[in-house]
């Protein structure tokens, strides 16, 4: 099976040092080839108000069952990578659009494109 945007992945996602990877969810945002951009989701989620990079997957959400996320999570749109397709170990879920819509936007946000 094939990741597509939207859909949330288990990925080896590395370290932005470059010296190792971890097993952990990732959300797929953009696919070139044999190339996938991926966003980090994290389940450590700060006390303090969140980045507008962030964007919190409440477990609380309808829509919660369906990213196959165990707990509620942040999309970190100031994690992004790109990987190989051969990365992708598990297909978790998808994505609502309503929580889509927020990630691009976090992701404009954490690239500086502006409007």
């Amino acid at each position: 099976m094939k990741p597509k945007i939207n859909e949330i992945w288990l990925v080896s996602f590395p370290f932005s040092d470059l010296t190792s990877n971890k097993l952990r969810p990732a959300l797929v945002i953009a696919i070139h080839r044999d190339e996938v951009i991926i966003l980090g989701i994290f389940s450590k989620i700060p006390d303090d108000d969140l980045r507008e990079t962030w964007v919190l997957v409440s477990d609380k959400n309808n829509e919660f069952k369906q990213t196959g996320l165990k707990k509620s999570s942040l999309i970190r749109a100031d994690k992004i990578a790109t990987v190989n397709k051969s990365v992708f170990q598990q297909r978790l879920g998808i994505l609502s659009s309503e929580l889509m819509g927020k990630a691009n936007l976090a992701l404009k946000i954490s690239l500086n494109l502006g409007d």
